[in-house]
């Protein structure tokens, strides 16, 4: 009986994968096809529904603040944070030379 279950659910999965694939292509034509319709009829363009921002009344702010910016690490932070090596990995490397040796 194990054997019969396993052989239903492998063709189960083949054919979901089947279906899977089959409606991938299904959904990318009409994905493209709706593309091309947008950009025919110029529904994809940005610009489209918008207006500029003199028309809006939108004033625009371009005075920059005075930032002060952050001081600068101490590279002795930078090297107090770095890993140790791990001598786990000195034993993988030796074996990775002696077989690039051969």
């Amino acid at each position: 009986m194990s054997r019969l279950t396993q052989v239903l659910q492998n063709t189960l999965i083949r054919v979901v994968a089947i279906f899977s694939v089959f409606f991938k292509y299904i959904a990318n034509f009409f994905g493209n096809l709706f593309r091309f319709f947008g950009s025919f009829f110029g529904v994809s363009d940005s610009q489209y529904f918008l207006e500029s921002d003199a028309a809006q009344g939108i004033k625009r702010n371009t005075i920059k603040e005075d930032v002060e910016p952050e001081p600068a690490k101490a590279p002795e932070a930078r090297s107090a944070n770095r890993r140790r090596p791990n001598p786990q990995m000195d034993y993988y490397r030796k074996m990775a030379q002696e077989v690039r040796k051969e």
